[in-house]
């Protein structure tokens, strides 16, 4: 029997996935997504982070290992949100060693139809997004997305297309840089992990379009009264992200004329 210590190879490629009472639908997701990476990358990890669900999630996940292999790596956790569930996956994908990460979401939203075309942007750039131009989840997401795109741009003066959108592809080393500026107690990880990835100017970065589907099944845990609180708090937690004093070049557009004046 051979004693010596086991290699670690890391993947080319760590997905992300955080999952909150998701026990209908979770299965049917992350056996698509398999198929799909096998397809594209079959050297990959994909993280399942469990926040807390109450269902049956995480039974569900565990019931999968024999089924789609150690590749699928379940993570539970203490219930702390969905921003919070994606920090722990970005450190974890990080520390797995992998070159790229993705991130989706597990409520079956995100067509894996389209990461080939995401996947394919990576040889000439360090964040591909994909933005949703097509969508199936009501109106009231699309005007949600809208909002926080004028907003964003009016107190950063940087353009983000779908600054929250579950369905980004982002170089190690992008990821790495871009989440050290980003306090680990913020709510609204996605958006404020976007805003960092935008003050680094020689980023190279892709938005690809997507459609984005309707729920597969589970019922959505964030309802509008939510989000709006969320986004009032994201405010007070918005020059802890952008660090004003020490990147003099990224300042928000208020900030900037008062400044020259």
């Amino acid at each position: 029997m051979n004693s010596s210590p086991q290699q670690f190879t890391a993947p080319e490629l760590a997905l992300v996935m955080p999952i909150y009472d998701e026990a209908t639908n979770i299965a049917s997701v992350l056996r698509e997504w398999f198929a799909c990476l096998d397809a594209v990358v079959p050297d990959f990890v994909l993280f399942a982070i469990n926040d807390g669900s109450k269902d049956k999630t995480a039974e569900v996940v565990s019931s999968l290992g024999a089924e789609l292999g150690p590749r699928l790596r379940l993570i539970n956790k203490r219930n702390s949100g969905h921003g919070r569930s994606c920090r722990e996956g970005y450190e974890l994908a990080l520390n797995s060693g992998a070159r790229w990460i993705f991130q989706i979401d597990s409520d079956g939203q995100c067509d894996p139809a389209f990461f080939r075309a995401i996947y394919d942007e990576r040889a000439n750039h360090d964040c591909v997004f994909g933005y949703r131009r097509t969508r199936d989840d009501g109106f009231g997401r699309l005007v949600v997305t809208r909002a926080y795109r004028i907003l964003l741009f009016i107190l950063t003066g940087a353009f983000m297309r779908d600054a929250n959108v579950p369905y980004r592809l982002l170089r190690a080393g992008a990821l790495r840089s871009a989440l050290g500026r980003v306090p680990a107690d913020v709510d609204l990880q996605n958006i404020a992990l976007t805003i960092s990835l935008k003050r680094e100017p020689d980023l190279r970065w892709k938005d690809v379009p997507i459609h984005f589907r309707a729920r597969q099944g589970g019922e959505n845990s964030i309802n509008y009264h939510k989000i709006a609180k969320m986004g009032a708090r994201f405010l007070r937690d918005l020059p802890r992200i952008s660090h004003e004093d020490s990147h003099s070049g990224w300042r928000a557009r208020w900030a900037r004329r008062r400044l020259a004046s």
